[in-house]
């Protein structure tokens, strides 16, 4: 449901007043911080990944004894493995997804769930996935006898 034009220049003007008001709560509710710790993560994920790669391409072509040669190859795939879960679990959302946002002004909060929508969105019923499924194979057996 959208809201109305009125309600719209209500929240948007609540919105500046907690970004004068608090600025640091404003940016914790934006999450930019948490947009920014995430980002973090994953460059110092692929930098991490990319010294994995660099110490197994080290280990093969480096003039080293074999033991010392596959200790550094195994440190390298774990050092990169880790770089790797790193970068990819940052990119993630934790918990359910993110409520859909429209930017509202220079606050940059966004009005959540109430502005219009730019896409058109399908509709999704609340029935998990198995069961429309079967509804739809019914649906089709009925048709069909």
């Amino acid at each position: 449901m959208e809201l109305s034009e009125e309600e719209l220049r209500m929240l948007e003007q609540m919105e500046r007043a907690l970004v004068e008001e608090d600025p640091k709560l404003a940016s914790t509710l934006r999450g930019t911080s948490f947009q920014r710790a995430a980002r973090r993560r994953m460059v110092v994920g692929g930098v991490v990944l990319v010294a994995g790669i660099g110490l197994l391409v080290a280990a093969v072509l480096l003039d080293l004894s074999a033991l010392v040669q596959t200790i550094v190859g195994v440190l390298g795939f774990v050092v990169m493995l880790g770089g790797a879960i790193l970068a990819l679990t940052s990119s993630r959302n934790p918990g359910a997804a993110a409520p859909k946002v429209r930017a509202s002004g220079r606050s940059g909060l966004g009005v959540v769930d109430g502005g219009r929508q730019h896409r058109p969105s399908r509709q999704r019923s609340g029935a998990p996935f198995m069961e429309r499924m079967e509804e739809r194979w019914r649906r089709r057996r009925e048709r069909g006898l």
